[in-house]
């Protein structure tokens, strides 16, 4: 009973948490919401080792970026996401059009660059909890890390123009 109450107050703490993590690594709000469902299954079934190892959020982010992965080597995943206009995105606050924007440029990145980003800046993780999350050398997250930026500033550039009047 102490477990299943331990679980479930810490689902009704991080869900939400997870959820957003798992959108942004996706980019679809329904493959998100079967990732969290996923990664929450296999948090209860390691729960007991994992509350004792300590580092529960770690665990549980690292369980999302693992299925994501094997989740976009299914073949049947590689269909067409939702119809336009009805996936619905999660409320942030900011911009409506914004956030659509930096989410498809986000989806315009490797996975492994994307799966920086994310625990970098949105989830706040160092250069070596990304690391240790994602299970490679710092020098691999400030390399990816790298990439992406470059690649994001190359997108959301193209998109909205040169920002503060520097013309590349």
């Amino acid at each position: 009973m102490a477990r299943d109450a331990e679980f479930s107050e810490y689902v009704a703490q991080r869900r939400t948490q997870l959820r957003r993590i798992a959108y942004l690594l996706c980019g679809d709000v329904h493959k998100a919401e079967d990732l969290v469902q996923t990664a929450l299954l296999k948090l209860y079934v390691a729960w007991p080792k994992v509350r004792r190892a300590g580092n529960v959020d770690a665990y549980a982010r690292r369980i999302l970026v693992n299925s994501g992965i094997d989740e976009s080597r299914r073949p049947w995943r590689r269909e067409a996401p939702g119809l336009d206009g009805v996936d619905v995105l999660m409320a942030e606050d900011i911009d409506t059009e914004d956030r659509r924007v930096l989410i498809e440029a986000l989806a315009k990145l490797p996975i492994g660059q994307r799966q920086v980003v994310v625990l970098r800046y949105f989830v706040g993780l160092s250069v070596e909890e990304t690391a240790a999350d994602l299970h490679c050398k710092p020098g691999t997250v400030k390399s990816q890390c790298s990439r992406a930026l470059a690649r994001l500033n190359d997108l959301l550039t193209a998109q909205f123009g040169a920002v503060g009047g520097n013309d590349r």
